[in-house]
């Protein structure tokens, strides 16, 4: 199960995903959904590698140089 969605259910989504776009744009849509779940791992690995660099040993040397 996937966060409370079993089998059924995805093939129910599936069901009602080809009626709306037709069997044509499934591709497309996979393709789309893979470009933005890519992206949006890109930038939450950005953004931990920002926050493990950290400014504080900058802060700590500026607060060492005023002591």
């Amino acid at each position: 199960m996937i966060g409370g969605i079993g089998i059924p259910e995805l093939l129910i989504i599936l069901v009602i995903v080809l009626i709306i776009f037709g069997a044509g744009k499934l591709p497309e849509i996979g393709a789309g959904l893979g470009k933005g779940i890519r992206n949006f791992k890109k930038a939450a690995q950005e953004v931990s590698e920002i926050e493990d660099k950290g400014d504080k040993p900058e802060i700590e040397e500026k607060t060492a140089k005023k002591a």
